[in-house]
């Protein structure tokens, strides 16, 4: 995300049509990851939990979005208060903002990057529902995504991308969402499912996605509105930085799904349709930070690097024994370590900043500063996190009984099934009768089609 900038009065940007269009755009395709998320998880997991992996991803929609107008925008992007958190009165309800106002130092209505922000704001805890599933009260969902967007996203959104900000101020680059959005979802992930434990059968039963197709459709949802995610980011497109980022995101995506399924055939002899909408989405979030600042080259050397290490990644859960059910931990956490953190190593000084990589000429300093906006938000989400979920199983509860979780979330929570058979065929089978034999012949079974 570009700093703000300061401009004296004779170079004061005026509102662009063209840019404010591409960045309404953009918005509408953020928004669309949700739902492509939402379908992307919600094939994954077994029949009985379809509807509510569906749910736990569309209520941030409501949530999230009603908590940043009211005062999350204010906190996030307000004048920033000893480096930790922003406040802006004229931000509450989106009151004090003027139709034509601009976004500081841009040609874009603060409307509409404020629209765009929120967007970012509401994916962020739908991703960590995936570590969670067939397992949470969805009320106890509904109050966490509450109380973590409020003391966890908003602040770490203010450190990277607020001006003032502390990471923002220590020249971290996060393009469009490594740490703030990812490795903040994951490492809340992890924190949660600490607290609230395994899934019933964790390690014994199969657990197998119920939908494949599904899966790939969310998957595809999700590459198609990660454009606006990423290019984006750059709140407009008069310098190519975007167009760059646009294509280091496809270049990413693509060498990250091939990596991918490339471990997938040396370690377990197949190629796998989960495996290659995986990989696509480990490769989204690793560029996601780095984009901006490396080559189309070093797009590939980052996805494929992150592809083969979210492979990886993933089956630790198993070793670990924590039952992160959809790995949310294994793909963005480790995904946006890796995508942040190769940011040190093949930033090029030429396209988002003048900050140079290992790789093209420039020392541990950059690297160094990546490691500190890593390990800094990871822990403090981590942290949080399990803080809140820990309060909310001791007073309310978390999980749900075990008997709701084998017989169904679904059933239990939102009292519906995803799909409905009971229709299914048009009607009985055939019947087989005997018919009285004509005289002097052997008797012959007719078939007969009887109604039902």
């Amino acid at each position: 995300m570009p700093p703000g900038i300061t401009t004296l009065a004779a170079d004061a940007p005026t509102l662009s049509a063209a840019n404010t269009g591409f960045m309404l755009i953009c918005s509408a395709l953020v928004m669309l990851m949700t739902p492509g998320l939402a379908f992307f998880y919600g094939g994954m997991v077994r029949v009985r939990s379809t509807l509510n992996m569906l749910m736990m991803s569309f209520i941030s929609l409501g949530i999230v979005t009603i908590l940043w107008v009211l005062y999350g925008f204010s906190l996030a992007f307000g004048t920033d208060i000893g480096s930790v958190i922003g406040w802006n009165s004229d931000y509450v309800g989106l009151s004090g903002i003027g139709i034509t106002q601009l976004w500081d130092g841009y040609t874009i209505p603060v409307y509409v990057f404020a629209v765009f922000q929120l967007m970012f704001a509401v994916i962020t805890p739908a991703l960590i529902s995936g570590a969670l599933a067939d397992r949470v009260k969805f009320t106890s969902w509904a109050l966490f995504i509450t109380l973590w967007v409020t003391v966890v996203y908003f602040p770490v959104a203010h450190w990277v991308w607020g001006a003032g900000g502390w990471l923002f101020e220590l020249g971290v680059i996060d393009f469009a969402g490594g740490t703030a959005v990812h490795i903040n979802a994951g490492a809340a992930a992890l924190g949660v499912i600490l607290v609230i434990g395994k899934r019933v059968g964790f390690k014994k039963d199969p657990m197998r996605p119920h939908s494949l197709p599904l899966v790939m459709l969310g998957a595809g949802l999700l590459w198609f509105g990660w454009f606006g995610f990423n290019a984006g980011s750059w709140l407009g497109n008069d310098d190519g930085v975007g167009a760059v980022m646009f294509v280091n995101t496809q270049v990413a995506t693509a060498a990250a799904m091939l990596a991918w399924l490339g471990y997938e055939k040396l370690r377990h002899g197949s190629f796998t349709t989960l495996g290659a909408a995986s990989g696509a989405v480990a490769g989204l979030v690793a560029i996601t930070p780095s984009g901006g600042a490396v080559s189309p080259l070093g797009a590939i050397a980052v996805g494929a690097i992150a592809g083969v290490l979210c492979a990886m990644a993933v089956g630790l859960k198993y070793r670990f024994g924590y039952d992160d059910s959809l790995d949310v931990v294994g793909v963005h956490l480790v995904g946006g370590v890796a995508g942040s953190l190769l940011v040190g190593f093949f930033a090029t000084g030429g396209v988002q900043s003048d900050a140079k990589g290992l790789f093209y000429g420039g020392d541990l300093d950059q690297l160094g500063k990546q490691a500190v906006g890593v390990f800094a938000v990871l822990a403090y989400s981590l942290v949080v996190s399990a803080i809140l979920a820990f309060l909310l199983d001791r007073t309310i509860g978390m999980r749900v009984d075990e008997d709701d979780e084998i017989s169904g979330i679904d059933q239990v929570e939102h009292a519906e099934t995803a799909y409905d058979f009971s229709g299914a065929g048009g009607g009985a089978a055939p019947r087989t009768t005997a018919s009285a034999p004509a005289p002097g012949t052997t008797a012959t079974p007719q078939t007969k089609k009887v109604d039902a």
